[in-house]
């Protein structure tokens, strides 16, 4: 068996050092330019640079995206992008574009280079067309179940890799390659600033009845067409090594450092767990319980075991059991430390820390002490520094947090 790779989203700094910090073997990230997600702050030329540098010293890797689908206009820019990108370290290229992924080879050709999902690759023939023409790893689309998988691996070279996803947003459409935004908002999903129309709640409106809707409902809350569930495979792990795939792929680019924390985290000790002893191996409570505390749609397993995700019916929004309520910069003896606060929380209230070491603490907040150092009863603003004392170690870089319902 391979131990796969686990390949962590990043947006921002603030995200690559959650995801280095927790545990990814590999960073995936976009520059300001050709990247499949506009909403993130995304990484500029010195960004990306200390990017590289800051995950090589630790021994990982980064992946840049450079998967729009492009238009004549923007080629002109890619031969600098793609040099410079050479130039910063950058391990592999994610490409959905032949264009894009010759020019790759002409500008930057120390830098491996890896078919994103948006190219659709869902059979054997495919995937070694594109090793042929020089790829090291194929990004299979979302719709491939894992006995299909487990066929291409068996058909392809050893040396091509296959990553897959296996947590996170769900696209109703093909592999992302979806019209449905460009249509109805003008934003074009294909250069990374999707809408999102499919998470919206639908009506119908009769042509002679201007501004009558008329609901169409799934269920009481409302009809929700396209909205698909987010998957979920932390308890298939053994079934995911044993298909082949090389590489762990968590979705979430627009997704905050505390979502990249906590599910690298999750999937890290999850295959650290199995290759130590794969034999009868059961997932731990704790770490299944993990990803019940970020921020999600109902779970699936996408189109992995036969069947397929379906939709969200009852909500375009999320399910959110916790909140991040404050992250633990310094660490001063057992019952101490200094935290930044995210969202309200209260002297007296049990809360739960994710430390970098991974396994969840749950104490008590005793008492804080704001930067004047006075006593104060609740952590009401956003970003504050405070003295925080427990009942328990909470140790430096801890996300802490507080349940909600």
């Amino acid at each position: 068996m391979i131990k796969p790779e686990i390949l962590s989203p990043a947006g921002d700094a603030d995200s690559l050092q959650a995801a280095l910090q927790y545990g990814a073997d590999a960073v995936y990230l976009a520059g300001k330019l050709f990247g499949m997600r506009s909403a993130p702050k995304n990484f500029d030329r010195t960004e990306l640079k200390a990017a590289c540098e800051k995950a090589h010293a630790l021994g990982r890797k980064i992946y840049l995206t450079c998967n729009i689908l492009p238009r004549d206009k923007e080629l002109s820019l890619l031969p600098d992008f793609l040099a410079y990108a050479q130039e910063c370290g950058v391990d592999a290229f994610i490409i959905a574009d032949l264009g894009v992924f010759d020019m790759a080879k002409r500008y930057a050709p120390n830098v491996a280079r890896h078919i994103s999902t948006q190219a659709g690759v869902t059979n054997y023939a495919a995937a070694n067309v594109l090793y042929n023409m020089g790829a090291s790893r194929v990004v299979l689309a979302r719709e491939v179940p894992l006995d299909e998988i487990a066929d291409i691996r068996a058909k392809i070279p050893k040396e091509l890799e296959i990553e897959c996803f296996v947590h996170g947003a769900m696209c109703v459409s093909f592999s992302g390659r979806c019209l449905i935004s460009s249509y109805l908002t003008g934003r074009d999903a294909n250069h990374g600033d999707c809408a999102q129309p499919c998470r919206w709640k639908y009506h119908l409106m009769e042509e002679t009845r201007e501004g009558q809707y008329f609901p169409v409902e799934e269920e009481n809350g409302g009809t929700y067409l396209y909205n698909s569930r987010d998957m979920c495979m932390i308890e298939h792990i053994p079934a995911m090594v044993q298909a082949g795939i090389s590489s762990f792929k968590i979705e979430g680019r627009a997704k905050s450092a505390y979502y990249t924390a906590i599910t690298t985290n999750a999937y890290r000790h999850a295959v650290d767990s199995y290759f130590a002893a794969p034999d009868g191996w059961t997932l731990p409570e704790w770490m299944r319980g993990e990803l019940e505390k970020i921020s999600h749609r109902e779970y699936s397993t996408g189109f992995y075991l036969g069947t397929e995700p379906g939709q969200a019916v009852n909500s375009g929004g999320y399910i959110r059991h916790y909140n991040q309520v404050a992250v633990c910069e310094e660490q001063r003896g057992d019952t101490a430390c200094v935290i930044t606060q995210r969202n309200k929380f209260c002297v007296g209230d049990t809360l739960d820390a994710l430390s970098p070491e991974g396994i969840p603490v749950i104490f008590r907040c005793l008492s804080l002490t704001n930067g004047e150092g006075e006593a104060v009863d609740s952590a009401p603003h956003p970003m504050e520094r405070l003295m925080m004392t427990t009942d328990k170690p909470v140790p430096a870089g801890s996300m802490i947090r507080k349940r909600v319902d």
